[in-house]
């Protein structure tokens, strides 16, 4: 009969210049604790210390910004990582009394009992390229506030151009348009980087022709999906896009409401895609319209948006080109076979 081999859990509680780690066996009791500095030379020494070679380790770290060099430390050793989901696990571990190695040993608590809420773990190769179209995100996000607070100072005056604000007030104008010409650089640099890499993705090429969805919502949802097989069915995909209302019932009382839990970015692709769909194509703007007639504006473009989704998990899944189809009608507009094509390496790399 083969031999079990020991099982230990440590739970991490990692902050920006500490790490305090708590080692649990089978049995729940306590082999090791330790805080010591954020080093992956200093973590690696721990878990040499403190447990056998020859064990089963499971390791547990929150979903928050520096589980990355974690990752990357114990990636050679024979561990196995899993990353907690950090707002569930706030919600489960609202203790009394909390200290970090109170929150390391609940974390490896929860793991050894099999109830820890799993965060998706991306992919390493696909991990950088998301980090990039967030980044590009946050600069169109400043590009767009620099470009409000110019109207604000044109209608503080009550004029039309920059050019009539009295002397003064131009200079914080000029200030901003300045910004947005180097935000606005920016943002192309970040777009063409990602270009080689997600161009000629075989998903991204699907995605490309399904109504509403262009290249930087394509490129968006690959990323932030990484893997479709991870969503059991279309409804699981619908929640984690935000497409889905959150539940508020009690007693006898039963209400919808706004859920922060899924993934904004998604939220954001689809949003922009049912205006594009409904904007360009004939017959996905008769769906809305007959769903406007009974519903608020708002929640016929969430259907619309729904409806994306669930064409983008059907396609992923399935591994098959868009039908050109919407809600089982024929659409009479068809995507023009254009740029982004697949082409070679170097006409991917030129700007």
């Amino acid at each position: 009969m083969m031999e079990t081999l020991p099982r230990y859990y440590t739970g991490l509680d990692l902050h920006k210049r500490t790490i305090t780690a708590t080692t649990l066996d089978a049995r729940g009791e306590t082999v090791s604790q330790a805080t010591f500095r954020c080093h992956p030379d200093v973590l690696r020494h721990y878990f040499a210390d403190c447990a056998p070679p020859e064990s089963e380790h499971h390791i547990v770290v929150e979903a928050t910004t520096g589980w990355y060099w974690v990752k990357d430390a114990l990636r050679a050793a024979p561990f196995t990582l899993h990353l907690a989901h950090a707002r569930q696990v706030k919600a489960i571990t609202s203790a009394k009394v909390k200290t970090d190695s109170a929150d390391a040993r609940m974390l490896a608590q929860l793991l050894r009992n099999d109830l820890l809420p799993e965060a998706h773990m991306i992919s390493d190769e696909l991990r950088p390229l998301r980090d990039v179209l967030r980044t590009r995100l946050k600069l169109v996000e400043r590009s767009s506030a620099a470009q409000n607070s110019i109207h604000r100072l044109l209608e503080k005056m009550n004029v039309e151009q920059v050019d009539d604000l009295p002397e003064l007030m131009q200079l914080p104008a000029r200030c901003h348009q300045e910004q947005i010409v180097l935000l606005q650089q920016q943002i192309k640099q970040l777009e063409h980087s990602l270009q080689a890499h997600l161009v000629p993705d075989e998903e991204v090429q699907r995605l490309l022709r399904i109504p509403g969805i262009g290249k930087i919502n394509a490129f968006t949802i690959r990323l932030e999906v990484d893997d479709i097989a991870r969503f059991e069915s279309d409804r699981q995909f619908f929640s984690y896009c935000r497409l889905v209302p959150g539940a508020d019932n009690s007693a006898e009382r039963s209400r919808h409401k706004r859920s922060r839990e899924g993934n904004r970015y998604l939220k954001m692709v689809f949003a922009t895609a049912s205006l594009r769909a409904i904007q360009y194509y004939p017959e996905i703007r008769s769906w809305y319209q007959r769903k406007k007639r009974k519903k608020p504006d708002a929640l016929a473009r969430t259907l619309v948006a729904k409806e994306l989704a669930r064409i983008v998990y059907q396609v992923w899944t399935k591994g098959e080109a868009f039908n050109g189809r919407f809600k089982g009608e024929l659409l009479s507009r068809v995507k023009e076979e254009t740029w982004p094509l697949l082409r070679s390496p170097d006409g991917l790399t030129e700007p």
